[in-house]
């Protein structure tokens, strides 16, 4: 824009809105997953006309799990951009659920105004949105004037990929967009952030105690985490793992930094990985409930010796003592290991590898029977059987899952075979995360997306079903429908005419509500029908989703964390 003054010169001027933009794009950030309304709807227009990617969802809170994905797969933070108050009240959600799971994802909200909302004299959704985000996030800014900009988005970005990533938030204020300044000022006050996640490489003698720990153990492990595939360290990774002769034991999210089916694979004997190791490498992995805070019965009475790699040093002995911490960046540790392995470096005894792959191959042929049944209606061995042939035929998929019986049995399941192509509910469990993680993996690889669904995780997000339509993306959409969560059977215990608390409609038709938007449905209740039309959505890339019907008896309470259910001792009568 320009104006001309008094002496008929014309000066050339810029304001909050593109000031904004253009400081997102200096920084490589293309890409905006959000909902649109007051006071940010323009802000949304400009960004698309200034050939950014605007995503609009159907709920801030899929839209916060798409910019967390998305920051995960690139490394740089993704962005969610949402209304004030209730708008950014949904996005907090995403925006914890990132820093819990170290994914770098900035939450941009606009807000009411600072001198209202101080002196509370009720500005339309007025709420001190700044203060409530701190507790939430790695970092929390606002940028209450034009000329801050550059420096405001800088902080952001740096503070949510520096480290340990996680989600920042940035509170623009509605004034700040269409505040005005000259346009050559306001370009000289962007900031183009350098090296906003330098590597941090760890002490000489932090590497040689690791060593020496790996040197006298009899059964060592390793387990890769979810940050390990973050770091894409993937060649390092693969390289110390083979190069050592270590078993490997895979979190959900890093399967796939080596195949699942690689003979150093110790993902189908887990249990008695974890019960007779004796030093234990823990890369990109966090010693958390998940890992049963290294301790109790899952770990067996076999005394352990860890080994810990982490950007954090406070991670350090958070559950129990870590007797070689290696502080630093997962991709300077690894390598620093690597080096260090040498050329005369002996791989662990022949007896815990065999007993290992052993135990592989027996648990393995066990299930193979299982996975190739043909029930009718479908239990989750023969249609996750179904599914885990197709990944292994299309490697380069990006498989999102969630549920409880259908995230658990699957992660054992449907073997990977190649990095960050597996997403799921991450450290909380948080169910809702499908439909904006696999619209974010669609848009930010341009790979096909396979989403297996639980029909309760399904309905948390199932509307954003419109936006993959909208959009386009190359989606598939696997719905386990057994007609309830859990299961399908339970009865009101008091006789009373409402449906027992987990059960949903019977054989509803999930597949209709995709045809709704334009999209392919399928109803689906064999593995053969199943496979045929997975394949034929994921060779065409239209958006589609399968109903597959699941027989409603066939789930557990609680997948396979039921004891984490509290059981009432008092009966009632």
């Amino acid at each position: 824009m320009s104006t001309t003054n008094a002496d008929t010169e014309t000066e050339t001027l810029t304001d909050g809105f593109h000031l904004i933009i253009d400081a997102l794009k200096l920084n490589d950030i293309n890409t905006i997953y959000g909902v649109p309304g007051i006071p940010i709807t323009d802000f949304g227009r400009y960004a698309q006309a200034a050939g950014m990617r605007v995503l609009s969802f159907r709920h801030e809170q899929h839209a916060g799990y798409a910019a967390a994905i998305a920051g995960y797969l690139t490394q740089k933070p993704g962005i969610c951009l949402t209304v004030s108050a209730p708008g950014f009240l949904n996005g907090l959600t995403a925006l914890a659920h990132a820093t819990t799971n170290c994914f770098p994802m900035i939450l941009i909200s606009g807000s009411s105004e600072r001198e209202i909302v101080d002196l509370q004299q009720g500005d339309y959704e007025e709420m001190d949105q700044l203060a409530i985000a701190k507790g939430l996030c790695k970092d929390a800014y606002r940028i209450l004037h034009a000329e801050d900009i550059g420096i405001g988005i800088a902080r952001a970005i740096r503070a949510a990929v520096s480290g340990r990533p996680g989600g920042v938030y940035l509170d623009l204020p509605a004034k700040l967009f269409g505040q005005v300044m000259n346009a050559h000022a306001g370009a000289n006050s962007l900031v183009k952030v350098i090296d906003p996640a330098p590597r941090q490489l760890p002490a000489p003698e932090a590497v040689t105690r690791a060593l020496n720990e790996l040197k006298n153990a009899k059964r060592p492990l390793i387990i890769l985490g979810k940050g390990a595939a973050y770091a894409q360290a993937d060649a390092d990774i693969r390289a110390f793992v083979e190069k050592s002769g270590i078993p490997y034991l895979p979190m959900s999210m890093a399967k796939g930094l080596l195949p699942d089916t690689h003979p150093l694979s110790a993902g189908a004997a887990r249990s008695l990985a974890l019960k007779e190791s004796d030093v234990v490498v823990m890369i990109g992995a966090r010693l958390n409930w998940l890992l049963s805070h290294g301790k109790g019965k899952s770990w067996g009475t076999t005394p352990k010796r860890f080994i810990h790699i982490d950007i954090e040093p406070r991670e350090m002995d958070s559950n129990v003592e870590i007797v070689a911490p290696l502080v630093g960046d997962i991709g300077s540790c690894v390598s620093a290991l690597l080096s260090g392995l040498g050329d005369n470096w002996s791989a662990p005894p022949a007896d815990w590898t065999s007993a290992l792959r052993e135990k592989v191959e027996t648990n393995v042929a066990r299930m193979a029977p299982k996975l190739r049944n043909n029930n009718v209606p479908m239990d989750y061995h023969g249609a996750l059987g179904a599914l885990r042939t197709i990944i292994k035929e299309r490697p380069d998929a990006i498989l999102v899952n969630e549920g409880a019986n259908t995230l658990d049995f699957a992660r054992s399941i449907i073997d990977m075979y190649q990095p960050r192509k597996r997403l799921d509910v991450g450290t909380w469990g948080v169910m809702g995360i499908g439909m904006g993680t696999a619209i974010a993996a669609a848009v930010e690889t341009g790979k096909p997306v396979l989403a297996i669904e639980g029909d309760s995780a399904f309905g948390f997000s199932g509307m954003e079903i419109e936006t993959i339509c909208r959009y386009n993306l190359p989606v598939c959409v696997v719905v386990f429908n057994n007609n309830g969560i859990y299961r399908g059977t339970d009865v009101n215990p008091s006789g009373g005419p409402d449906a027992a608390t987990t059960v949903f409609v019977k054989d509803a038709r999930y597949d209709r509500m995709m045809e709704a938007f334009g999209g392919v449905g399928v109803y689906a209740t064999t593995p053969d029908d199943l496979t045929r039309a997975v394949n034929e959505a994921m060779d065409s890339g239209r958006p589609t989703l399968i109903n597959a019907v699941i027989d409603e008896k066939a789930g557990t309470e609680s997948g396979r964390i039921g004891n984490l259910n509290p059981q009432s001792v008092v009966s009632k009568k």
